[in-house]
């Protein structure tokens, strides 16, 4: 699952699973996604159940009383939304209103998804725009010293 799309957002919320993405998401009988707060950019993670159930755990089991892991687990364990998908019709998600202010696409008509392989990123356009040409955006962290507890870690 790779490469960029460009999706609407209905006035709900909602935006469909793009048909590239579907197959495979139906190949491996995936019936519910998980979408959370991206810990570094104004952007949020969709993850097939299968490959949240992976990285949650692995973030459950970090040491919590590292601050740096607890604000990482707060944010993308506390943050994670479980979204049942229709895998016979369009796969539609809808995204909590919360996590749509979170990334900025609460008044968006248009949005970026982005294939990352085993998951996906949700941007907004301009956003997304501004760091593809290497701008910082007001809102992303990126001076954050990792423990070694996580820099093994793909999330």
């Amino acid at each position: 699952m790779y490469g960029l799309n460009t999706v609407s957002l209905d006035s709900k919320g909602r935006l469909a699973i793009p048909a590239k993405y579907r197959s495979n998401l139906v190949e491996n009988n995936e019936t519910k996604i998980v979408v959370t707060k991206d810990p570094q950019y104004p952007s949020l993670k969709i993850y097939p159940e299968s490959e949240w159930n992976k990285i949650s755990s692995k973030l459950q089991s970090l040491q919590g009383l590292d601050p740096i892991v607890r604000s990482l687990q707060w944010t993308i364990l506390g943050n994670a939304h479980v979204i049942d998908i229709d895998l016979a019709g369009r796969m539609l998600a809808l995204i909590p209103l919360e996590l749509r202010k979170y990334a900025d696409i609460a008044d968006q008509k248009q949005i970026c998804i982005i294939g990352m392989g085993d998951k996906f990123e949700v941007w907004n356009i301009n956003n997304w725009d501004k760091r593809q040409m290497g701008g910082p955006l007001s809102t992303e962290i990126l001076d954050v010293v990792l423990p070694e507890s996580i820099k093994s870690m793909s999330f």
